[in-house]
């Protein structure tokens, strides 16, 4: 790997999460947990009463609720599956996982199922 793809790697990201929906939560805890070490790569910001924040942040603070946010070391912010992936590419037992559902024929299944369970998720906290 080449030295600047290792420096890289080795940035923290920024990950917008909703801290009110226990699904989000429990994610979160799940990738620490599979992280270890690299998890201090990564500053978790959670998204709940911060709609002002968000919009100072450049991030619509409904579309946060609907899909994760990352904000990459280069200020780029990547929404939904494009910010799983980046998530967890940073993690070595994640990397498959993150070049897997990146696939042409699998992603859009994955965006549909996503895009379904987040709206589900929304709908029974009267938030849609």
């Amino acid at each position: 790997m080449p030295a600047d793809t290792e420096r890289q790697n080795d940035q923290p990201l920024t990950v917008y999460y909703d801290g009110a929906c226990p699904k989000c939560v429990r994610d979160r805890d799940s990738y620490q947990k599979l992280s270890g070490a690299t998890d201090q790569q990564v500053c978790w910001f959670d998204i709940t009463g911060q709609e002002s924040r968000l919009c100072e942040l450049g991030i619509d603070p409904k579309l946060a609720l609907s899909e994760l946010h990352v904000r990459k070391v280069d200020g780029s912010v990547v929404t939904e599956l494009d910010a799983y992936i980046v998530l967890m590419a940073k993690v070595p037992k994640l990397k498959p996982l993150a070049w897997l559902i990146g696939l042409p024929f699998i992603r859009p299944l994955l965006a549909r199922m996503y895009h379904w369970q987040v709206n589900h998720r929304l709908q029974r906290r009267g938030l849609q």
